[in-house]
């Protein structure tokens, strides 16, 4: 009983998105309802956000790993990259800037 009202539940709520605070609305519904032990309840109510926070972890990361194949598909210049570039072109200036001044005094 108590795993087919978890299945039920995860269909129903979507466990990803569930709130801590839908959960245990939930499950009280449940009790109150005469459904579900006060003990069955907790136990389903902490098995759901495990689940849930679980289920948006991998979420998470499939994500960022989507995002980061996707960037190295664009080919877009790293932050670090363009940064060492600036600092090169600087560096470059300067120079050209001392070798025009000695150019300027002879």
């Amino acid at each position: 009983m108590l795993e087919l009202i978890k299945k039920g539940l995860l269909a129903s709520l979507g466990a990803v998105v569930m709130t801590k605070e839908r959960v245990e609305r939930a499950t009280k519904s449940l009790v109150d309802e005469g459904k579900l032990s006060r003990e069955e309840a907790d136990r389903l109510a902490e098995e759901l956000i495990r689940s849930g926070e679980k289920q948006w972890e991998e979420i998470q990361t499939s994500l960022s790993e989507n995002i980061k194949k996707a960037v190295e598909k664009v080919d877009v210049a790293r932050r670090s990259e363009l940064d060492a570039l600036k600092d090169r072109v600087d560096n470059l200036e300067k120079r050209i800037s001392i070798l025009e001044s000695r150019l300027d005094r002879a």
